[in-house]
């Protein structure tokens, strides 16, 4: 896949950063949130080492994705249980049929 350098600030630092083409956006807005995110955290502790308030963000982030990942396997094995009930009710459905057409 091709790649393009797109420069972003975040803390007020311009670092460049290679990005996917048709990507763009989702780096900018990911960079943008990743900034939101300081300023809060900078406001929250002003005293804190920028350095510091960024491993805390990184660390909050990883566990929301922790978090994400759990319900997302949570969420497929609640769907699978959906369709095999489902499929059984069709199937007992279509068995109650032929019975009846047999009878």
């Amino acid at each position: 896949m091709k790649s393009q350098c797109l420069e972003v600030e975040i803390a007020g630092k311009k670092l460049k950063i290679a990005c996917p083409v048709g990507e763009e956006s989702a780096l900018l807005k990911s960079a943008q949130d990743l900034t939101s995110r300081l300023e809060k955290a900078q406001q929250s502790n002003p005293t804190a080492k920028t350095e510091n308030l960024l491993l805390m963000i990184a660390l909050n982030l990883t566990n929301e994705l922790i978090s994400l990942k759990a319900e997302m396997v949570q969420e497929r094995v609640d769907t699978q249980e959906k369709i095999a009930l489902l499929q059984s009710t069709i199937e007992q459905a279509i068995n109650d049929s032929q019975n009846k057409k047999a009878g």
